[in-house]
């Protein structure tokens, strides 16, 4: 993966005056999350955890943002968006008849669970999840595409970008209080936002990076 922002740690900002105590607290009760789960079943967590996989494939020179845990903890305060597909049944219900369905096709399709499969034959479920090509009992009257795009994909992607580790990858500060931003015209960067780097001039985005705080 291209380096975008080489040398940008946006926990660098954590003690100064970027941010206040509340986003300092939202912050650290996100980097604390252990990835073990409080609401999904065994089975469901495991279903789970190989579709963050194949939706948002991590880096591996750094530790991954425990997306299913997130998701998880989402489900278990039941912290839904305030708004909901009416073909789609709420949150918890939603996730747990999804992961459910996507099992009991893979069994049908290769009398193996999802977890179980190969990387390809995973992704081609997923593909036929998202093109609406999954039904059966299982789903209930649930449209597997809409499942997909509604909780699938919404769910995940907002739990990846929501942690500072994912901050880095897009030059994102964190929240902007106290701080805010001055510079609000197109192509104008703040002193506290990070560098991207230019085609040959990654050392100078690196050397920049580094003292922004």
């Amino acid at each position: 993966m291209h380096d975008r922002y080489p040398g940008y740690d946006v926990l660098r900002k954590h003690d100064t005056p970027s941010w206040n105590d509340a986003s300092r607290s939202v912050i650290d009760a996100r980097l604390a999350i252990p990835d073990t789960p409080q609401f999904l079943s065994a089975e469901e967590w495991q279903t789970l955890r190989v579709i963050c996989d194949r939706i948002v494939p991590q880096p591996a020179d750094r530790p991954p943002v425990p997306i299913a845990a997130l998701v998880d903890r989402k489900l278990a305060s039941d912290h839904r968006d305030g708004y909901r597909q009416a073909s789609l049944p709420p949150l918890r219900e939603a996730w747990r008849r999804g992961l459910a369905a996507l099992d009991a096709a893979s069994l049908e399709r290769h009398q193996r669970r999802f977890p179980m499969l190969t990387a390809d034959l995973q992704d081609e479920m997923l593909k036929a999840m998202q093109d609406g090509k999954l039904d059966g009992a299982a789903w209930e009257g649930m449209p597997s595409g809409t499942f997909f795009s509604e909780r699938v994909t919404h769910d995940i992607l907002a739990a990846y970008y929501c942690h500072p580790k994912a901050w880095n990858e897009i030059g994102f500060g964190g929240p902007a209080s106290p701080r805010g931003y001055v510079r609000m015209n197109f192509n104008r960067r703040d002193p506290w936002e990070a560098v991207e780097a230019k085609p040959g001039r990654e050392d100078d985005a690196r050397e920049a990076n580094e003292r922004i705080a």
